[in-house]
């Protein structure tokens, strides 16, 4: 049985990654198991410069997942390269994706150049969709021009693989996808959070600091997966999928929607050995299905 898959060329040792966000830089579980027991990880948003983020409080409930407005607190791009990412591959051998936000073109591009002098770092996933921060984050990822420019600015600065995460907060989430890879994407990450809001009736004020936040978790599994086939059938690029996967069935529905690995988000935040979990749960799964290897699954829906 083979479980492995591959993004432009990088095998992965099973398609489970934790995502951007949910797993910090990977270190903070490095005691409670073996990293190595995953395909991949993508590491917590990053930015030219720190940030603290968001003013609390930042999370709220909501029924089948969670809404963010954490607004990618991280400690900069160069702690990221210098500090996070060396200490993550002492421990874990599998494929390192670094997750870039920006405000601008050159921050983008800026933060590009310092993650491609990283030998450490094999994909750059670019986070053109949060919808937790102002004047740059999702702005850049609804429009397909503003989507492609970034993806030109980046392709400038890295030879590393280029993947982008779109936003589900568009008319035409294709179109999107289409400018990113006529602009040169190597990948797409799909779908990031949905924007959303709750409210406190007894404060009779928003529940979150930041008013909205990002909606992530089990109720937004339909979503990303229609999302995914949409893209699949209209690109030819390699697809992570994320959205409301918390177990090896719904890792399973989403590669056979379109995606070649899969991230895992808010699960992670309820319970935080959830990938763990998938990834042994895989091959059972796989040979009650009469699945001999992922690559008989991946879009089969299509």
């Amino acid at each position: 049985m083979d479980l492995s898959t591959q993004l432009c060329g990088i095998r992965l040792r099973n398609p489970v990654i934790p995502a951007s966000g949910c797993f910090g830089f990977g270190l903070e579980m490095a005691g409670e198991y073996d990293l190595n027991c995953l395909g991949g990880i993508s590491l917590k948003g990053t930015t030219l410069e720190p940030r603290f983020g968001n003013p609390c409080p930042r999370i709220a409930e909501s029924g089948s997942g969670m809404l963010n407005a954490v607004g990618l607190q991280n400690p900069g791009i160069h702690a990221l390269v210098d500090e996070k990412v060396p200490a993550l591959r002492k421990v874990f051998d599998g494929c390192i994706i670094a997750n870039i936000s920006g405000f601008s073109l050159e921050e983008y591009a800026a933060c590009c150049r310092v993650a491609d002098s990283c030998p450490d770092i094999d994909i750059i996933e670019l986070n053109i969709s949060c919808p937790n921060v102002h004047g740059g984050g999702m702005a850049f990822g609804t429009d397909p021009h503003q989507a492609a420019a970034v993806v030109s600015a980046a392709k400038a600065a890295t030879a590393k693989p280029v993947f982008v995460k779109l936003s589900p907060n568009v008319t035409d989430i294709v179109a999107v996808a289409r400018a990113c890879e006529d602009a040169g994407a190597d990948g797409l990450t799909l779908i990031n959070t949905l924007r959303g809001m709750r409210i406190d009736i007894k404060k009779r004020r928003p529940v979150l600091a930041n008013v909205t936040g990002g909606l992530s978790g089990p109720a937004v599994l339909p979503v990303a997966l229609c999302m995914v086939r949409d893209v699949r059938r209209a690109c030819r690029l390699p697809i992570i999928g994320c959205g409301g996967v918390d177990s090896a069935e719904t890792l399973v529905e989403m590669m056979m929607a379109g995606a070649d690995a899969v991230q895992v988000g808010a699960g992670n935040l309820r319970n935080p050995y959830v990938c763990k979990e998938i990834a042994e749960a895989l091959p059972e799964l796989a040979q009650r299905l009469g699945i001999n290897s992922l690559k008989e699954i991946i879009a089969c829906t299509i």
